[in-house]
């Protein structure tokens, strides 16, 4: 959401500093600057996702539960899928709905470069609205996926396919002992570097593998046994990871030490490395690691507030590009009036954006209103999708039928 807000508000935060070894403002500092970085809290999602899908399957896993594990695990991968899609489908309707209604217009004449450029135009007539509708819920899941109404969705298919690359990891792997299934993990882990690329994100298999991997250190005696020297080793890992993933998608040689992250990643890179994810990457497997490892940070973010928070992201993640482009652009640009703005030799009729006390005023209120909006939705909404999984899942698994539906051969 604030990698959006960024893009669209204050993009010079992107770049490391203003020109070759110029200027630094704050926003453009590691650390403070992660506001602005989508590509690393991307990695920190697909990481968790691995983290969170196989914790319960590795644990029946090592407690040599084999049939509870792979039940569990094929279980979990269907469900995931069913509460992936319905939410995403359901926002898309929502947001193509309020599209034809001319919702977006506003967005679409600012002169905020994300909500101008993600805001699609109303269809020419229903009957094309409803095939726009079709296309963009398609297009969500397939290879360089997009959704014209949605653009935020574009990460869903490699979330579901780093779900199925849990599934698919833990199924070759469930049967061996905690330490061998560790090392295939790290196999498939530094294999993924080489092949990941190749289905159109070079860092979910990275993250997945490595949030198998962490879910088996969890189970495992190593945070236990070193929780008494975390306080000594988590703040500077913690420091380091978010320096990691302060790494700039662009200009990266601008800055000392952005240059100094480019010049290693040279060195030490796999061959199919992509640099602007590349560090992002590490220093969200690493955030994730020093987190497991230090009950205090545990602790900090077993608060009711982060769980709260927890609860409402994957809402807060679809709602919010469809907020910003409608709400927002009404409360920033309602009193703003067309003027002419030349953008690349090219002039055009665009709400300016308006001043900084504008932004203390409105900012508030929006978020107020979408936080209120993802907490309702989590608690009103997800529930039925949650019923609509749960009677899926009833047929599908026969679990409603009451006969046999092929003989069992007895030989």
């Amino acid at each position: 959401m604030f990698s959006h807000m960024v893009l669209a508000f204050a993009r010079w935060i992107i770049i490391p500093c203003h020109g070759k070894n110029g200027p630094v403002y704050l926003m453009q500092r590691p650390i403070f600057r992660l506001v602005g970085q989508g590509a690393a809290w991307v990695a920190v999602f697909i990481t968790l996702s691995g983290f969170v899908n196989s914790l319960k399957p590795v644990k029946l896993a090592r407690a040599g539960q084999t049939e509870s594990a792979l039940s569990n695990l094929a279980l979990g991968s269907f469900r995931r899928s069913f509460r992936l899609v319905l939410p995403a489908t359901a926002a898309t309707i929502l947001s193509w709905f309020i599209t034809q209604l001319g919702a977006y217009d506003t967005a679409k004449k600012s002169d905020a470069y994300w909500l101008y450029t993600t805001s699609p135009k109303p269809s020419s007539s229903w009957g094309t609205a409803v095939e726009d509708l079709v296309y963009a819920i398609r297009t969500t899941w397939t290879y360089n996926p997009e959704n014209p109404y949605d653009q935020p969705q574009w990460a869903l298919l490699y979330l579901l396919q780093g779900s199925m690359f849990v599934f698919t990891a833990l199924l070759v792997t469930v049967n061996l002992a905690p330490r061998w299934r560790t090392l295939t993990l790290m196999l498939l882990y530094f294999w993924s570097w080489n092949w990941g690329i190749k289905l159109g994100d070079p860092m979910v298999g990275v993250n997945v593998f490595s949030g198998i991997i962490f879910a088996e250190l969890n189970h495992s005696g190593f945070p236990l046994r070193f929780a008494r020297l975390s306080p000594f080793f988590a703040p500077p890992l913690l420091v380091c990871a978010l320096v990691l993933m302060s790494f700039p998608s662009q200009f990266e040689d601008w800055a000392p030490w952005s240059d100094f992250l480019t010049r290693w990643f040279w060195k030490i890179a796999p061959v199919n490395a992509e640099m602007m994810r590349f560090w992002p990457t590490i220093g969200a497997q690493l955030l994730t690691f020093t987190i497991i490892m230090s009950p205090h940070l545990r602790h900090l973010l077993s608060h009711r507030w982060f769980l709260w928070l927890g609860k409402i992201s994957f809402p807060l993640y679809l709602l919010h590009g469809s907020l910003m482009r409608s709400v927002l652009a009404w409360l920033l640009f309602s009193r703003q009036k067309l003027t002419e703005i030349e953008e690349e030799g090219q002039k055009h009729m665009r709400y300016p954006l308006p001043g900084i006390p504008t932004f203390v005023v409105v900012m508030p209120v929006f978020f107020v209103i979408l936080f209120t909006t993802t907490h309702l939705w989590a608690n009103k909404v997800e529930p039925y999708f949650g019923v609509i999984t749960k009677t899926a899942e009833d047929v599908m698994f026969a679990k409603s039928e009451k006969g046999i539906i092929l003989p069992v051969r007895k030989d």
